[in-house]
């Protein structure tokens, strides 16, 4: 017998002798399992290697995510994407790799997306197809279903490491320079406005997450996202908010700039805002500009200078106000921009840190600090390369207020 036909088979006896009027432990869910896998006669002759995995796939699929809980539970996948009944693919070292598994039924795979939504309060039917959920570890969930979706229900998990990524852990990848970080860490505690800049997977949470470990523990800082996937650390003053989205029971959403303008009221130090994709730009670029110094988001961009220019047309979306009136709100809320990529060899690394010097003529002047240089391939395909100083920081207001020396940042 075929191994999935033995699990349908033994998955169908267990849920057989599970009585569905009170609730089952998972320990008792567990010893119903084993009886059946003991008892039943087409499992006299499996190893225990064999048992050990059908009871894990049984489980799951009673209780977790079914073929998906493996992927879930594997710290060396990145990305995992469902398309449907047909297929599903995994990302390990920045490689896509399709597996064998898929889901035994389209009703089987709409009971793992009802159970991930309800885990975050979130709804997602025929009627509100799209939404963006989590998982209990953190992970970020994307789940477009039909209509929207022609080859039936898509999900996009992004898993982030159990262990949230330190600076350290960066610097020994490559992924940025020890001098780069020491810049950046007083930059940080001397409370200048941080925007993180890239394309899709190239690592702008995780770099968020590991910059967010510089600011004092004394502070109180608020997080504001779409789906909660922050994993600050060492802050005891910590507040995270959530957006919510509309239902069929009549709640109204809670959009990131209703959020926004209540943590204004909440007395943040800092605000962290996970990512602007729309006319919530207006609402962070204000509140750079009414005393919340040391803040920091992300967006999607090319570049630096790209970056810009998205945020200035993420304004305009929110706010009716003239061009260059946005322009001197951006240049006088913004302090530094980084830059990251995922160069061709699947390897993120930080590409600049630009430093926004102000407004004139009409044009957000910008100068870069850092950049990296690439010096060619080694033979393992692997980009060389280097993130260079390319020149002093110059607006050092700041760091003179928090009582750091501008002299320590030139050492390098």
């Amino acid at each position: 017998m075929e191994y999935s036909d033995l699990r349908q088979n033994l998955k169908e006896r267990t849920q057989e002798r599970i009585d569905f009027r009170r609730d089952f432990s998972d320990e008792e869910v567990r010893d119903i399992i084993d009886e059946v896998i003991v008892s039943s006669e087409e499992t006299a002759l499996v190893n225990l290697k064999e048992r050990r995995r059908l009871r894990k796939d049984i489980f799951d699929s009673l209780r977790k995510l079914d073929v998906l809980q493996k992927y879930v539970d594997d710290p060396t996948v990145t990305e995992i994407m469902i398309n449907g009944l047909e297929s599903i693919y995994v990302e390990k070292d920045g490689y896509l790799k399709k597996t064998g598994d898929r889901f035994e039924s389209e009703e089987k795979l709409r009971d793992v997306i009802q159970q991930i939504v309800a885990g975050c309060n979130r709804v997602v039917n025929e009627s509100s197809p799209i939404v963006d959920a989590r998982l209990d570890n953190g992970s970020r969930v994307n789940i477009v279903m039909n209509p929207v979706a022609l080859n039936g229900p898509i999900i996009t998990i992004r898993r982030f490491p159990d262990k949230p990524l330190t600076m350290e852990k960066l610097i020994a990848v490559g992924a940025i320079t020890e001098e780069a970080v020491s810049f950046l860490k007083m930059l940080v505690r001397a409370k200048y406005n941080i925007f993180i800049s890239g394309g899709t997977g190239s690592g702008k949470t995780t770099f968020l997450n590991a910059l967010s470990g510089f600011i004092p523990g004394d502070e109180r800082v608020i997080t504001i996202e779409d789906s909660a996937e922050l994993q600050l650390q060492g802050i005891g003053n910590l507040v995270r908010l959530e957006t919510r989205n509309s239902n069929t029971e009549g709640c109204d959403p809670i959009s990131i700039r209703d959020l926004i303008k209540s943590s204004l009221r909440m007395r943040p130090d800092r605000l962290i805002i996970g990512e602007v994709r729309g006319a919530e730009a207006w609402d962070l670029v204000v509140s750079l500009n009414t005393g919340h110094d040391g803040s920091m988001s992300t967006g999607h961009s090319n570049s630096s200078k790209d970056m810009i220019s998205r945020l200035e047309n993420m304004v305009l979306m929110g706010a009716e106000i003239p061009l260059n009136a946005i322009k001197q709100q951006i240049a006088s809320g913004l302090d530094i921009i980084v830059h990251l990529g995922r160069l061709r060899d699947k390897t993120r690394k930080v590409m600049e840190i630009t430093e926004v010097l102000g407004y004139e003529n009409g044009e957000i002047i910008t100068k870069t600090l850092y950049k990296f240089d690439e010096t060619g391939t080694s033979f393992e395909g692997k980009v060389l390369g280097r993130l260079e100083k390319k020149c002093n920081l110059q607006n050092t207001g700041k760091l003179r207020l928090a009582g750091l020396s501008p002299s320590q940042l030139e050492k390098g």
